[in-house]
């Protein structure tokens, strides 16, 4: 019968936790959802879908990463992130959780992502009839006198059932007996104390000992019942029981005192004599195990004393049920209770939990984005329980208190910057209001992520290279270095080479620049007699999303290399080797400039800076070259016995480091002197005719100057000319006209002077018979007798 009952319980439980799930919406802006199940329910089953509820899409769960919080231990509840249903993740023993607790409540919040999403949810377990009661003892001795008057109470030790509510001991029944009957003391809080009631007169003589049964029984449906046997033995008279000298004992006693501090001091007198009058103190019946663990009593003195640790939070009131007891025979016993008040005092620090969204927070997250959720608590009552949270440092963050009591949020209040700061710790302080106050702390460790903020910087802007000519092709010729504040693939770099399409700088076709390190090569050779200088630009991007990328122009300047030989200009023969005849007279003094040796270099600076020198010459007496203008003259007069042709070999060499040169050969024939003046003539007629194409233009270009110039006098004067018909006749008749010049052109031809003048005339000229009327001979002031010269 009692297994067919179980098995029913467990079926009706079963179907109670799958069917009787529910949930209540607390309204308001808590936005807090409550639950209620039933304990003892199967792991997986289903409490709530709190998606649903919140109406949240339920594809997006898993991407925001939809989880529950729930301290440092395993949460008793899992959220499943595909459906949004919150589920039993393991087994929950109501009576562990909460203990006798009236109502059983699991808080837990559910957090999701992008953006930040806190609700909390409040779980009550709801209680199942899965205790029977069950007494201390299953059975009790009982020493009753049988003088005893009826009425006479008789305490008992109470059932105690592990359910609470209704489903704890709600009742007692007593097996039928005429001589005792049962009464209920209802102390609240699921306390319920059986006594005794001695209903009709014992007599020892008749029935010396009574058996009798008493039940417990708990509000379950069905109820479960626990049972304990009471053998009453009826003993001789004992005429007077003790009696306290006070009706009711209640005294305050502060948490955490020391052990042996007495607690109070109960007192009981008996009127008999001798033994019957002595009296014994005793904890009652129905003193449970815990209060028998926090007090000792003295047996003769009456005395409570501290025998464990007080703690407020652990229990606020202890109900002690005192018994006198004397020494007759039979003994007599009185009860009285003694109530002990815990004073709390400020002996729990706070308790700092917090629960962190994200592994690193993004170094964009703007001003008051909430990095973790801080929840405090503290087991003291009062203003001991009163707890502020703050940050005691000067940090980008602070606390915010949310709607929940004693819970913050951790938010940004400032712009993060990554490159500065990459992560903080941030020190959590609780302080509570106590006195004195006690204070914990935590620290959270807050990393910052990487954001692709930064642009990739160059080392040197513009850069400035020289390279040197004749590179080899393909070889790295300069090398640009950039580097990005970014992390990770934000600051990866990539390099190229910005072309410009228009044409202007088609030189960079010739460019390669490795993408990876910005090491640039040259697929050409630079000629420096070509190309001195050049510049480009290189962009550097990162590899962020998006991208970000600068640039940089690089100047590159060619050096000069010693790779062009001297060219010989002249002499140079008809074909094109550098030979050459001179014909000098043999007549010629020392010093005489037979011809110059003229060269360039295509370099620059010491590379094309030249030298002259004689390689080779048929008598070193007779010819000197100079060895900067390539001058070659003559060191002494000729003789009649000196050869007639000489040669001479010129080197004309550069000063680079590795000096290049060229030789050109000259023949000086030595000749007559008319035969000199012919050679000179056809000489100079080829000279003339070498440099005929220049002479010719600036013969052009200066005779149209001068044309211009001369028409321009000329239309000058006529115009001047114009305004009189007979200047020279009127000059004549009046020798003292002062008049001015309009015009005049002064020039020398010996030792006089010339002036081409306009019509007017100054006063004191005198003109020349036979001369041109514009021409006058002007007096030589540079001779006192002022003679006058003529044409």
């Amino acid at each position: 019968m009692e297994q067919r009952r179980r098995q029913t319980w467990r079926e009706r439980t079963k179907w109670a936790a799958y069917m009787m799930v529910f949930v209540t919406f607390w309204s308001g802006a808590s936005g807090q959802f409550r639950y209620s199940i039933f304990e003892e329910v199967n792991e997986g089953t289903a409490v709530g879908n709190i998606a649903r509820d919140l109406g949240l899409d339920k594809t997006t769960l898993k991407q925001r990463g939809y989880r529950t919080v729930y301290g440092s231990t395993e949460p008793p509840f899992q959220v499943n992130q595909d459906d949004g249903i919150l589920y039993v993740n393991r087994k929950i023993d109501r009576e562990d959780v909460c203990d006798r607790s009236k109502i059983c409540l699991i808080d837990l919040k559910t957090v999701l992502e992008n953006p930040l999403e806190v609700h909390y949810v409040t779980v009550e377990i709801l209680d199942v009839n899965d205790h029977a009661p069950r007494f201390p003892e299953n059975e009790k001795m009982l020493e009753i006198y049988e003088s005893a008057l009826p009425g006479t109470r008789f305490q008992l030790q109470a059932a105690r059932d592990a359910d609470s509510g209704s489903l704890s001991v709600q009742q007692y029944s007593l097996g039928h007996n005429e001589h005792f009957r049962l009464e209920v003391k209802d102390r609240g809080e699921d306390r319920k104390t059986p006594s005794l009631i001695l209903q009709k007169p014992l007599d020892r003589e008749s029935i010396k000992t009574h058996v009798l049964l008493l039940t417990a029984i708990d509000g379950g449906k069905p109820p479960r019942s626990g049972n304990m046997t009471i053998i009453v033995d009826v003993s001789d008279v004992n005429d007077n029981p003790p009696v306290f000298t006070q009706d009711s004992y209640t005294v305050q006693l502060k948490e955490n005192s020391p052990l042996g501090t007495t607690v109070i001091q109960v007192n009981a007198t008996d009127l008999d004599e001798g033994s019957n009058g002595e009296v014994v103190y005793s904890f009652g019946n129905d003193v449970d195990a815990q209060a028998r663990a926090r007090f000792d009593l003295n047996p003769k003195t009456g005395e409570i004393t501290v025998a464990g640790i007080i703690d407020f939070e652990e229990s606020g009131r202890y109900e002690i049920d005192i018994q006198a007891s004397d020494k007759g025979a039979p003994t007599l016993t009185t009860d009285k209770t003694v109530i002990i008040n815990i004073v709390d005092l400020n002996d729990n620090a706070p308790e700092i939990e917090i629960t962190s969204f994200s592994h690193a927070l993004p170094e964009d997250s703007k001003p008051g984005t909430t990095v973790a959720l801080i929840t405090v608590k503290d087991s003291d009552s009062g203003l001991n329980g009163k707890v502020m949270c703050y940050i005691n440092q000067d940090l980008p963050f602070m606390l915010t208190p949310s709607l929940q009591n004693n819970m913050y949020s951790l938010v940004t209040k400032l712009l993060l910057d990554r490159e500065q700061q990459s992560e903080y710790d941030v020190t959590i302080v609780a302080k509570d209001a106590g006195e004195p106050s006690l204070s914990s702390d935590k620290t959270i460790k807050i990393v910052v992520s990487d954001v692709n903020d930064n642009r990739p910087e160059f080392s040197q802007s513009p850069y400035t290279f020289y390279i040197t000519e004749n590179n080899n092709p393909g070889a790295s010729i300069l090398s640009v270095t950039a580097r990005d504040h970014d992390q990770g693939s934000n600051a990866l770099i990539s390099y190229l080479i910005l072309r410009n399409m228009g044409g202007e700088h088609l030189f960079t076709s010739f460019l390669n620049v490795n993408s990876e390190n910005g090491d640039i090569s040259a697929l050409k050779s630079f000629d420096f007699e070509t190309l001195k200088t050049f510049h480009f630009q290189v962009v550097a991007t990162d590899s962020g999303t998006p991208s970000l990328s600068s640039n940089v122009t690089v100047n590159v300047f060619i050096l000069d290399q010693n790779d062009n030989a001297p060219v010989i200009l002249y002499p140079v023969s008809s074909n094109g080797s550098a030979e050459g005849v001179e014909e000098i007279p043999r007549n010629v003094n020392a010093g005489h400039l037979v011809t110059k040796v003229r060269a360039y270099d295509a370099d620059i600076g010491y590379n094309g800076w030249l030298l002259f020198s004689l390689q080779q010459v048929t008598d070193h007496s007779l010819f000197g070259l100079d060895r900067y203008t390539g001058q070659i003259r003559t060191l002494r007069s000729f003789t009649e016995t000196d050869e007639a042709e000489h040669k001479l070999v010129i080197l004309v060499k550069d000063n680079g480091n590795v000096s290049l040169s060229a030789t050109a050969t000259v023949i000086v024939k030595l000749v007559e002197p008319k035969e000199a003046f012919a050679a000179s003539d056809v000489k100079s007629a080829e000279k003339d005719d070498e440099g005929g194409d220049v002479t010719f233009y600036l013969m052009i270009t200066l005779g149209s100057v001068s044309v211009l110039f001369l028409i321009s006098i000329i239309v000058l004067i006529a115009m001047q000319c114009s305004k009189t018909t007979d200047y020279t006749s009127k000059y004549l008749q009046d020798t003292n006209y002062d008049g001015t010049l309009c015009h005049s052109i002064q020039y020398r031809s010996g030792d006089k002077r010339y002036m081409l003048v306009g019509p007017r005339m100054s006063i004191g000229s005198t003109i020349v018979p036979g001369s041109h009327a514009n021409t006058l001979v002007l007096p030589d002031r540079r001779r006192a007798s002022g003679e006058v010269r003529s044409l």
